[in-house]
């Protein structure tokens, strides 16, 4: 069963050094021994095959489960040379099969009725509270940081993408401002409490949606941001302002036309939105099998190239697109060394099993952003194009208002009360 694994290997690794322990104790070496040596142990003939053959779908589960276990460095350090070679030279034919299936189905996979998206939103955003205390930010932001410096505090990033976000809506005092996937409520609290504005957040996560409400009561702004359990495609208000954070992936491709239409609907004729989101630099593809199963049912990264075409032909005004590089590749180094600074206490909570599948998840993340084209987009767009100034300069000035607003004042936290 290995020789499959071993040509595979010979075909993907071609720089670097990665050693490999087969099932039977035999050690081979793939690259051209360059680079800090990595290596791996292949436990068992399954585990060999299965990689072979579809590593997208069980190169993850095969750690989870002990088929493969690293020997020379961790799991970041196996992912990052395999990713980084993959970016350069062809994967084995049996692997492009696999994934052109995928990107066949996606349509089936990215099926997110209302009842179905909640369900999707419950398998990894109501998991334990306690778990995302272990690598989060204190405001327990879980989408890509914005780093004004390379060498800036996770803190200080995440707190910047809110100034950042802000800036660009252009927010008065006592604006409605809608805030769809509103997460723990961090992004919403902030409009409220520094912009002043009048906040609706809304999620489908029941854990998400408690602690977003119990914040904005101990924060005494509970007047003025308000935090709703329901889908957005059941609002009928209009807002001055519309902002959605990381929960464009959670969409599906066959959802686009419908979400970008209820925000024209829920827009304010001269209102503003923005709507940040992974990016695929690669063009339209489809979600990674291991993802799918483990970590984001339902999810799907989108290309620039599948958004715009519902926003242009709805008539809306794209007046600003961003593109964040390497930014969420920083942030989820952060959040990977905070994991495994707490790994036991995650250990605790859930079990061996569990902390191998986080690790993965983790790790193969931030390499996606650092050597498989993956970034972040943060798209304006407005119904009338006469709604913002003429330049951009407003939202550097407005940035830096408010950096003179937020920085004198204690950080939200992400728990209740302390």
């Amino acid at each position: 069963m290995y020789g499959i694994l071993d040509r595979a290997l010979k075909s993907v690794v071609r720089t670097g050094t990665l050693h490999v322990t087969d099932p039977d104790g035999r050690n081979y070496q793939y690259g051209d021994g360059t680079g800090t040596p990595v290596g791996i142990h292949i436990t068992n003939a399954a585990a060999a095959l299965k990689i072979a053959t579809d590593g997208d779908k069980y190169l993850g589960e095969c750690y989870m489960d002990g088929g493969l276990v690293p020997t020379m460095g961790g799991i970041y350090d196996v992912l990052a040379l395999l990713m980084h070679n993959a970016e350069t030279f062809s994967m084995p034919n049996v692997a492009k099969a696999a994934y052109a299936v995928r990107k066949m189905i996606k349509r089936v996979d990215q099926y997110n009725p209302v009842g179905k998206a909640k369900d999707n939103v419950a398998h990894h955003y109501d998991l334990s509270g306690q778990l995302y205390d272990l690598f989060l930010d204190r405001d327990r932001q879980y989408s890509c940081a914005y780093f004004e410096t390379d060498d800036g505090s996770l803190e200080d990033a995440q707190l910047a993408k809110k100034r950042h976000l802000a800036a660009k809506l252009n927010i008065k005092p006592g604006m409605k401002v809608l805030d769809i996937g509103s997460g723990w409520g961090g992004l919403g609290l902030y409009l409220a409490e520094i912009c002043g504005a009048e906040v609706t957040g809304v999620t489908l996560s029941e854990e998400q949606h408690k602690l977003s409400n119990e914040r904005a009561q101990q924060r005494g702004v509970s007047d003025r941001a308000q935090f709703l359990l329901k889908d957005y495609r059941h609002l009928e208000q209009k807002f001055d302002r519309i902002v959605s954070v990381g929960m464009f992936e959670h969409v599906g491709v066959g959802h686009y036309r419908e979400y970008f239409d209820k925000i024209k609907t829920l827009l304010a004729d001269d209102g503003v939105a923005v709507v940040h989101s992974i990016n695929r630099s690669d063009g339209p593809g489809a979600t990674s099998a291991w993802v799918k199963k483990y970590i984001f049912p339902g999810g799907y990264i989108p290309a620039l190239s599948e958004v715009l075409p519902h926003i242009e032909k709805l008539k809306l005004y794209v007046t600003d697109i961003e593109i964040l590089r390497l930014h969420y590749a920083k942030t989820i180094h952060d959040w990977g060394i905070r994991f495994a600074d707490n790994r036991e206490r995650a250990k605790e909570i859930y079990d061996e099993r569990f902390c191998r599948m986080w690790e993965f998840y983790l790790a193969a993340s931030e390499c996606a952003f650092r050597f498989s084209g993956m970034n972040n987009f943060q798209i304006q767009f407005v119904k009338n194009q006469h709604a913002l100034p003429l330049t951009r300069n407003y939202m550097i000035q407005e940035e830096e208002r408010l950096r003179a607003i937020d920085s004198r004042l204690p950080r939200l936290k992400s728990v209740p009360a302390e």
